[in-house]
């Protein structure tokens, strides 16, 4: 007589990182014992939410029914948290149970007639999920910032690290093909500055103090801001939908598995190259703006270029210069960190692309505004 011999269920749980879990079931999923395997399994659950999950199923021995129906239940659970599960290794017992059952619940779910929900449990429902998603985002992104944080400071300790010749790439990508749209933005403030305070101040006979008003508003706050926001729509887009591109065809998994890792190679050399160049480039803004004020202050206000020149060196202090540029790398983290890690939360469709794309821009110009704002309130409070 054959013995046969009864394997405890188990359920083996691992993330292998913030878009991808994977979770293994072994021994003899039977009613009698399941028990102690509920609580567990509830805790896999609790923890996943927008992850690829590949669930291996080929080391179940015996299964039946409420074994059968702990998989369905746990598989809806996780498609409401907005996870893709992925059954891997099924036996065809496996599957014949599975479709039944599905079969079974699906018919039962038709003939019920489920209860609409008030207006108003719609209305809080919908806040408490989009609160409950920003929180996610908000931890997600958190995250991103420590795990490039860690490999920014391997890098440090291991120079070779560095990927020069990316980094170079994308200063020529971010910094010297954007000079033309720098160029013709800071040209226009200068000349709108220029016009707007000619105005008011020819009212007075204040023609001289327009130098004053154009030198130290262009290169402390007008320059450095308005370059940041063409740098967040052009740059910011751009790292977003090349991620994402990447994302969608599966590149980045791709580097997974050969022992690349993407913040190493994708995120930190963009990252260093927008810092790099957007000082530069705000240094370049300050120039073309004051030149196009220059040129409107001639030719409103009869103002001579050296009489502009000549009150721009006396009143113009080199700290409102040094305080513009020394705002561009902070920017310029915040336009990278953005663009980055949109690009790596596209999902596996087209649309997602374009819905991130518009995500990053806008999040990247209200992170550069909203620190703009706190660089002027810490100034103002230490008389700089």
């Amino acid at each position: 007589m054959t013995e046969t011999r009864t394997l405890l269920p188990h359920l083996a749980c691992t993330k292998t990182s913030s878009e991808t879990a994977v979770w293994t079931s072994r021994g003899d999923w039977h009613a009698d014992l399941l028990g102690e395997l509920k609580p567990l399994l509830q805790k896999c659950i609790r923890s996943l939410h927008n992850v690829t999950l590949q669930w291996d199923v080929s080391e179940i021995g015996r299964i039946d029914t409420a074994g059968m129906l702990l998989h369905i239940q746990a598989l809806e659970q996780l498609k409401k948290q907005g996870c893709t599960v992925e059954f891997r290794g099924q036996s065809q017992d496996f599957v014949r149970l599975y479709d039944l059952l599905q079969k079974h619940r699906t018919v039962e779910a038709a003939s019920e007639s489920p209860a609409q929900p008030s207006a108003i449990v719609s209305v809080l429902d919908d806040i408490g999920k989009r609160c409950v998603g920003v929180w996610y985002t908000l931890a997600n992104f958190l995250a991103f910032i420590g795990e490039s944080f860690i490999h920014f400071l391997y890098s440090l300790r291991h120079p070779s690290a560095f990927r020069i010749k990316a980094i170079i790439k994308n200063i020529d990508d971010a910094g010297f093909k954007a000079l033309p749209i720098i160029a013709l933005t800071s040209f226009l403030i200068g000349v709108v500055i220029a016009y707007q305070g000619a105005v008011q101040l020819e009212k007075f006979g204040a023609n001289i103090f327009i130098v004053d008003m154009i030198g130290i508003s262009i290169t402390r706050e007008l320059a450095p801001l308005i370059t940041a926001i063409v740098v967040a729509g052009r740059t910011g887009s751009s790292y977003t939908a090349q991620l994402g591109v990447m994302k969608l065809t599966e590149e980045i998994d791709a580097m997974r598995t050969m022992g690349f890792e993407p913040h190493r190679f994708l995120v930190l050399p963009r990252m260093i190259a927008l810092m790099l160049a957007l000082p530069l480039l705000i240094f370049f803004a300050d120039i073309i703006g004051i030149a196009g004020g220059m040129l409107i202050s001639n030719l409103h206000l009869n103002l001579s270029f050296n009489e502009f020149l000549h009150r721009l060196q006396n009143v113009l202090a080199v700290k409102h210069v040094w305080i513009g540029i020394g705002k561009g790398p902070f920017f310029a983290w915040l336009i990278a960190v953005v663009g980055c890690f949109n690009g790596f939360q596209v999902a596996r469709d087209t649309e997602s692309i374009g819905r991130y794309t518009t995500i990053s821009v806008v999040n990247a110009i209200f992170l550069v505004i909203a620190c703009d704002a706190v660089f002027s309130v810490i100034l103002t409070e230490l008389g700089i």
